[in-house]
């Protein structure tokens, strides 16, 4: 079923307030949303200490009922109206507890679901769906749209989303969800398929994969119409134009699994708020993934009354100065540009961090790039909080050196 959303492209190339006075399509995919909007079957265990264990019904995979397990934790002072999240794991990852943990205790109630069919000791579970290989990511569509782990994957997030808004203690209209790796990919398809969600953080995990040479390989195994099906159903960038929600993509500029370029035309999509932190330092895995604190600072802003990140224009170019506007309710303490003038993977560029100005009164950073061609830059900032913002990154190729953006 499709709806339709409202969408225009303001100014301001990273956190972007769109105004909906255009349309464009919100696609649901193979996924019946009036379905997944119910509240599952549900079977609780008994609590340890903030968090509890839970099993609930998701699709049926092979003609068979599944379950999926998960965690729950909510603060230990919540009665009613906390705000709640759903939290997302990646490759190799599962239902953590501690993750949950973390959301309770910074006054959220939050769901932790394991998406590879695996209870509590990490066996996989009777009932349970398909397992997070590769081949049940892309090989499975050969037998079936719906035989695809992405499909079910998906299901028990708008599932696990249906359980907690029902939640005595959990306010439904303030909830958000986040992901790590394949959660993210997974959290960019949610954030634009379940419009229940109020804000989105993607970790590493984006669209096109069919361009990355990570992913690229797996999916030329298909046939041709089998590849072309898991692009159209699976790949985020189906259903980025659907997000209006407030969304923070964070990544690192030589992600292993998640390249820059891919990572950017993702958020270029989306029809809502969007804020980019992309920095040069940063490991990807589940504890790098949930630690930074421009995540609990975003989900703030949005569900709570905490004071917003900074918000950057789009960066300006005269020949080798570039220049970003910033709006901030807490003081920028540091700027920086970040750039590489190396070529090739992405992957595998070489970024340097050079100091820019904050100039006046604070509401302008400037730089100037230490070569006038060949190079890929963006603008950090840096907050009183050690919060980071980012412009898009932007290119001068060799040929564009009598061209000044």
């Amino acid at each position: 079923m499709e709806q339709r959303i409202c969408r225009s492209l303001a100014a301001g190339a990273v956190t972007s307030v769109l105004m909906f006075a255009g349309c464009a399509p919100r696609y649901s995919g193979p996924w019946d949303l009036s379905k997944l909007k119910q509240t599952p079957a549900v079977e609780w265990g008994q609590p340890d200490g903030l968090v509890r264990p839970l099993y609930y019904a998701n699709e049926p995979y092979h003609g068979h009922p599944t379950r999926v397990f998960a965690y729950y934790a909510a603060p230990r002072e919540a009665k009613h109206n906390a705000p709640g999240m759903v939290l997302v794991h990646g490759g190799g990852g599962k239902a953590f507890s501690e993750w949950a943990d973390l959301w309770a205790k910074r006054g959220y109630a939050a769901i932790a679901m394991d998406l590879a069919g695996r209870g509590p000791d990490g066996q996989r579970l009777p009932d349970a769906g398909p397992d997070q290989d590769h081949a049940s990511k892309f090989d499975a569509i050969s037998g079936g749209i719906r035989q695809a782990w992405s499909y079910h994957a998906v299901a028990a997030i708008v599932r696990a989303h249906s359980l907690l808004r029902i939640l005595p203690e959990v306010d439904p209209n303030r909830t958000g969800i986040t992901g790590i790796s394949w959660g993210g990919y997974l959290t960019c398809i949610a954030a634009g398929l379940d419009d229940r969600f109020k804000v989105a953080v993607p970790v590493y995990g984006c669209g096109f994969l069919h361009e990355d040479d990570r992913w690229s390989g797996l999916m030329r195994k298909l046939s041709p119409a089998d590849r072309q099906q898991w692009i159209d159903d699976y790949d985020p960038s189906r259903y980025l134009p659907g997000c209006r929600i407030p969304i923070l993509f964070l990544n690192g500029t030589n992600d292993l699994a998640y390249r820059l370029d891919c990572f950017q035309k993702s958020y270029q999509l989306v029809a809502g708020p969007r804020t980019v932190c992309v920095t040069t330092d940063m490991k990807h895995s589940h504890p790098h993934g949930w630690a930074p604190k421009e995540i609990g600072i975003f989900v703030d802003s949005v569900l709570r009354d905490g004071k917003p990140l900074a918000q950057l224009g789009r960066v300006s170019r005269h020949e080798r100065m570039i220049e970003a506007r910033v709006r901030a309710e807490v003081p920028i303490r540091k700027a920086a540009l970040i750039c590489t003038t190396d070529g090739g993977d992405w992957k595998q560029r070489r970024w340097q961090s050079l100091p820019a100005r904050i100039e006046e009164a604070g509401s302008i950073i400037r730089a100037e790039l230490p070569v006038d061609q060949g190079i890929a830059y963006f603008i950090n900032v840096i907050d009183d909080r050690g919060a980071t913002v980012s412009t898009e990154h932007r290119s001068v190729p060799d040929q564009d050196r009598r061209n000044p953006e």
